[in-house]
């Protein structure tokens, strides 16, 4: 219910101020399961998605904006619940086998799933090697992935800024894409590797960025002095 509402609300607002060009929507399966794979560039990317696309695509969050208390705590649980996103603890020696399972339960009901394979945001706009943690999905669940080109949203909540501005955003979303038996007798290790390549060739072409050529590292959460 809280989902229906904040959706009838936000997004026309969202679409009014940002008029974001978005192309390739017609890509995005009305039905079923599917694995929504998209470059990383700000904050604001796990709600720019799902504003745009015509169904729910539930992305993780870590699970500290659903446990606030007060009058604050309740707003900002609120408004994460709102806009469909999924509590993780990333703080668990476990967390990265627990996205999976959650992921693919979401997979398993029918629903869409947002996932970056990169694993955190890029900070200077270079598209970072992805993690096989998309491939796993797919060639566990199924699903067809579709490859998505986020191009400016990094201007709409840089890093360090907590206020939202006006930026130019494009969201390009590509061709689904299926693997079915394509591995079949293929070693698990190496075929979520490849299967992960192909998203992020798709993710490159779309997006046009730069490629880093390495693994992203989350930045080092500073030191208390």
């Amino acid at each position: 219910m809280l989902y229906e509402v904040v959706h009838a609300v936000v997004p026309p607002v969202w679409k009014a101020l940002w008029r974001p060009v978005v192309e390739g929507l017609d890509n995005i399966p009305r039905t079923g399961p599917v694995i929504v794979a998209s470059n990383h560039l700000s904050f604001a990317d796990s709600m720019v998605i799902p504003f745009v696309t015509p169904r729910k695509v539930a992305f993780l969050a870590k699970e500290d904006y659903f446990t606030g208390t007060g009058v604050k705590g309740t707003l900002v649980r609120a408004w994460f619940e709102g806009i469909g996103m999924v509590p993780v603890d990333r703080d668990d020696t476990k967390a990265a086998v627990a996205s999976l399972e959650i992921a693919l339960e979401i997979l398993a009901r029918g629903e869409a799933f947002g996932i970056y394979p990169e694993g955190t945001r890029s900070r200077d706009g270079r598209l970072y090697r992805g993690r096989t943690g998309v491939g796993h999905l797919a060639l566990t669940s199924g699903a067809p992935v579709v490859p998505v080109g986020l191009i400016g949203t990094e201007h709409i909540q840089p890093v360090g800024t907590t206020v939202p501005r006006l930026a130019e955003v494009t969201v390009r979303f590509g061709q689904p894409l299926t693997f079915g038996s394509v591995y079949t007798g293929v070693p698990l290790g190496r075929a979520r590797r490849q299967v992960t390549d192909v998203v992020m060739d798709a993710i490159a072409e779309l997006s046009g960025q730069e490629r880093a050529g390495v693994y992203n590292e989350r930045p080092a959460e500073p030191t208390p002095e």
